[in-house]
């Protein structure tokens, strides 16, 4: 099955738009006319709008949509009623045959009403980063690799480092099938068998690619945080990453900005604000992992994404000339931007990595182990030294960020270097975490590999076998720093909104901590007694 095949399709003209803000939908159907059903999600999905009776040509898709974008005409536009609450919205085109298809806009709140004093940062970045529709992302061409028409290799050396806003998405990234397994292993394997995310029977009635559980909205990371917050009240403001790129003052006013998806892809203009803000005294939450892990840019008006990754010495324009190699594009960890995530995150992916996913750390125990049991964040958990917590859910799983690890005087783990790692790190909980499934490992590999290789010469400086065996060995840290005027605090997984999700009275309470001491107004918003 290929990105394209099925339809109507659709792509809006933003991703964000404040109330009387207009968005126009350029669209290609077989049938027509189309309906368009515009619905906000969080807790509840409540239609808003609903636009009828548009006629839509049946366009066709041109070669490299992936990087030009496909051209179409716009059919139809409809303004932001100030009604509408913030938030993110569905926007489903529907055939006169009854097929849909999905994208979305984020909802900024009303200039005019009073500002809430914390806002989520939607990942949209992310979202783009993993977008395939036409076949190919920054990762891979996926439509080769799915059809069989190219091997996994093949289909990975064929990522692309420039990706268009200006077409639809596959939908198992917005719009994922009921029952869409979590990119967790939700059991421990069993002796000889290879562990898996899902199950075998929803997997084989559902034809998924390697890409579609790790970006988007609806039925994830960021929907689960939402719905928690919206159930016991809490007032939030939302924007976008690609906000940050026509908005230098994006974040004035807020207390706290909070990171609860996948937030991987970071442009230089988001992380300036980022950093300005902490130093400035905001406080930034991420309950997530693998964070800021690679720089981009937007060109062509903020309508290109470019993010070359890996093969940024190589095929980025702006490497060469050391003027503009501060623009260009790689991990954020690179020594030549001399900017790692660590030194505003406090963590890294590069000191992390996957826990119970295929057979990374295929039987972990899914959980954190407590340390540092007197820090302000576990005030009033009963969490003690060497107590675990989220095994149940499991909290660990995917993505996992972290730092090198050694035991200090008082026989707690304290951070040993790092890129970027501040020294002053307060280390809560650990559990161990790895960057690809063991070499050794009597079962093919699932999870693409990451440049070990590349890995190991950035975060420790070293090559070769002894370079790929130190960079296997990571952590996942739950952790605060503070940072200027700042602080931040890092549940270093991406899987702390599924915490919140389950109701685990452990991810619940930190989660109260880290709003009240974060954001005090935002936490007396609350419905529901703490």
């Amino acid at each position: 099955m290929r990105s394209t095949d099925g339809g109507p399709w659709f792509y809006p003209d933003r991703v964000s738009a404040a109330p009387g803000d207009t968005v126009t939908i350029h669209a290609s159907s077989a049938e027509s006319p189309c309906r368009l059903v515009v619905s906000r999600v969080g807790l509840e999905r409540e239609p808003v709008a609903e636009l009828a009776g548009i006629r839509v040509p049946d366009a066709s898709i041109p070669e490299g949509v992936e990087t030009t974008g496909c051209g179409w005409d716009a059919v139809r536009s409809f303004t932001i009623d100030p009604a509408w609450r913030a938030g993110y919205y569905d926007l489903e085109l529907v055939d006169p045959i009854g097929r849909s298809t999905h994208h979305y806009v984020c909802v900024r709140r009303d200039p005019a009403a009073a500002k809430p004093s914390a806002v989520i940062v939607l990942n949209t970045n992310t979202y783009q980063a993993y977008n395939y529709w036409g076949g190919a992302n920054s990762y891979a061409h996926v439509d080769g690799m799915m059809t069989g028409e190219l091997t996994p290799d093949d289909a990975r050396a064929r990522a692309l480092g420039r990706l268009s806003l200006a077409r639809p998405f596959p939908q198992r990234l917005l719009a994922p099938p009921p029952g869409a397994p979590r990119l967790v292993n939700l059991e421990r394997r069993a002796i000889g068998e290879m562990g898996f995310p899902g199950t075998p029977e929803w997997m084989a009635a559902n034809v998924v690619s390697p890409y579609d559980g790790s970006a988007g909205f609806v039925g994830k990371w960021e929907h689960a945080f939402v719905a928690w917050a919206e159930r016991i009240g809490l007032d939030f403001d939302y924007v976008t990453d690609h906000d940050f790129e026509s908005e230098p003052a994006l974040l004035d006013g807020y207390d706290a900005v909070f990171l609860v998806g996948h937030s991987e892809y970071w442009s230089g203009v988001q992380r300036r604000q980022l950093d300005g803000f902490v130093d400035g005294g905001g406080r930034l939450a991420i309950l997530s992992g693998n964070t800021g892990y690679w720089k981009v840019r937007w060109e062509d008006g903020a309508r290109t994404l470019v993010a070359h990754k890996w093969r940024g010495e190589i095929d980025d324009p702006l490497w060469a000339d050391p003027v503009t190699r501060a623009d260009a594009t790689h991990l954020w960890s690179h020594p030549a931007f001399a900017r790692p995530e660590a030194e505003l995150t406090g963590l890294s992916f590069l000191y992390g990595g996957y826990h119970r996913l295929v057979m990374c750390a295929a039987r972990g125990a899914g959980a954190y182990t407590v340390y540092d049991d007197e820090h302000w964040a576990l005030e009033g958990t009963d969490l003690y030294y060497g107590d675990t917590f989220g095994g149940e859910v499991p909290l660990l799983g995917y993505e996992n960020d972290g730092c090198p690890i050694r035991f200090g005087a008082r026989g707690l783990p304290v951070p040993d270097g790092g890129v970027g790692v501040p020294p002053h790190l307060n280390v809560i909980a650990i559990a161990p975490a790895t960057l690809f499934e063991p070499p050794r490992s009597p079962f093919p590999p699932v999870i693409p590999p990451e440049e070990p290789d590349v890995l190991a010469e950035i975060a420790y400086g070293l090559d070769g076998a002894a370079g790929r065996e130190r960079v296997a060995r990571g952590h996942a840290v739950l952790a605060s720093f503070e940072r200027g005027a700042g602080e931040v605090f890092n549940a270093g997984t991406t899987e702390w909104a599924h915490g919140l999700a389950a109701g685990d009275p452990f991810v619940e309470r930190i989660t109260r901590n880290v709003i009240e001491r974060f954001c005090p107004k935002l936490a007396r918003t609350a419905r529901v007694a703490w």
